[in-house]
């Protein structure tokens, strides 16, 4: 009995040692055996991008006009200046803008300069006062009578007309869905032309190309109190576009 006991220890320790040994050659060999496995795996690939499009009718106009004021007597020019912008922003207010939609982005003076043949010297002949402020339009009826009404109130630079979207993600969405089902389908048809199957999505990623509005240039428009007649604003339309890029793996 005695000598049964002691080799079924003996049976016991060996069998242990070997389960250590198989586990740790499991732990040493196993991760870099696993890791090329799955190189070789990931191998086995398929990438292809796609572009959505959704086509969408402007909702929203921003007009961006300036007072450009020039003269040598500083503390004149910001008076008129200033009051020929107050004017303008409360006519825009008038219209149903609110204050939130109304932003000055600039307010600018600079100095003039000419050169004086006899003294080669540089002199400053005047300054150059020019004050800009953006507003939103969020009714596009009304772009026109306010780009009409500004030039009688002393705006003498109108510019940077454009037309967008306010709220894009819903149109995003729909480029989105488009793009992802085109780059699947391309996906299907490029598997099945070469024998293969689709797997799992092993990676993906969006790109939203830039969105551009329409942009009217820059007009002159000298102020004074010469009524013009109101321009044809005609905001189109515009595209949202997504692009798309899919990794397949290959059964």
């Amino acid at each position: 009995m005695p000598d049964n006991s002691l080799k079924i220890k003996n049976i016991v320790i060996v069998g242990f040692l070997i389960f250590l040994a198989v586990l740790m050659a499991y732990s040493v060999f196993w991760g870099p055996v696993k890791k090329y496995v799955d190189s070789l795996y990931l191998s086995r690939t398929i990438n292809v991008s796609a572009e959505g499009k959704v086509e969408v009718s402007p909702d929203m106009a921003n007009i961006s006009f300036s007072v450009v004021t020039e003269g040598t007597d500083t503390q004149k020019i910001y008076a008129d200046n200033t009051s020929k912008m107050n004017s303008a922003i409360e006519f825009v207010k008038s219209k149903g803008i609110e204050e939130k939609d109304i932003k000055t982005t600039q307010y600018n003076l600079s100095p003039k300069y000419e050169y004086d043949e006899e003294t080669r010297k540089s002199f400053i002949s005047g300054y150059t006062l020019t004050q800009t402020v953006s507003v939103k339009v969020r009714e596009l009826a009304k772009v026109a009578e306010v780009i009409e009404g500004l030039s009688p109130l002393g705006i003498n630079q109108i510019g940077n007309i454009s037309f967008t979207v306010e709220d894009q993600e819903q149109y995003l969405a729909e480029a989105r869905n488009e793009a992802f089902a085109k780059a699947k389908a391309k996906a299907e048809t490029m598997a099945a032309v070469n024998g293969v199957k689709l797997g799992r999505v092993m990676n993906f990623s969006e790109y939203q190309a830039s969105y551009y509005g329409y942009k009217g240039e820059a007009l002159g428009l000298g102020g004074g109190d010469a009524v013009l007649p109101a321009p044809q604003i005609q905001p189109g339309t515009q595209e949202v576009t997504i692009q798309v890029n899919i990794t397949y793996a290959l059964d």
